[in-house]
Parts: C-alpha cells; structure tokens; sequence
C-alpha cells in the first residue's frame, strides 16, 4: 500500500476557502473588468454616432430648422439617446457573477 497524507479538518477548510474565495474575487474582477471596458467602449462609439447624426441633421436639413426651430435636431438627437438607452437597459439580464450552468 502507497503511504496517503491525510489533511486535516484545518488544512481542508483552508483548501475550500482558498477555491471559494480567491478563484470567485478572479472571476468578478475579470468580470468587471471586461465589463467596463466594453461599456467604455459602447460608450464612446455612441456618443460619436449621436455627435454625428447630429451634425448630419443640421448640415442637411439647415434651411429647415433656423430660428426658433433651431433646438429641434438636438430634441431628435435626444429622443434618440434615450430609445438606445431603454434598449440597453431592457437587454441586461445577467444578475450574478457565478457561470449559469450548461
């Protein structure tokens, strides 16, 4: 017969709290961390493709919204914003950082 250590009840609560602890805190920070980049990301894209439909609205249409109708591409632009934002709100569906099983 091979000689087996045995591990104590210490040394296997020590074990167990090493997997649990440390190996979630690298999941949720990896997790984080590639959330927030890609929010940044998203972010930045949007708020340049907004800055552009902007710039769109008010180099073709400029005739039409002179004067006191100035504000109107911009109230477009916002409408705009807040649809995207709702969207993106409603698709968020993950609500814990453990691996759903398969």
């Amino acid at each position: 017969m091979a000689a087996e250590e045995e591990l104590s009840i210490v040394d296997l609560v020590k074990i167990y709290a090493q997997q649990e602890t440390i190996g979630q805190l690298k999941g949720a920070g990896r997790w984080l961390g590639f959330g927030a980049a890609g929010a940044s990301l998203i972010g930045l894209g949007l708020v340049l493709a907004l800055v552009g439909g902007l710039r769109f609205i008010q180099s073709k249409f400029d005739t039409t919204f002179d004067g006191a109708w100035s504000w109107v591409p911009y109230a477009i632009v916002l409408a705009v914003a807040i649809v995207l934002l709702a969207l993106s709100i409603s698709r968020v569906k993950k609500a814990t950082l453990a691996k759903e099983p398969k």
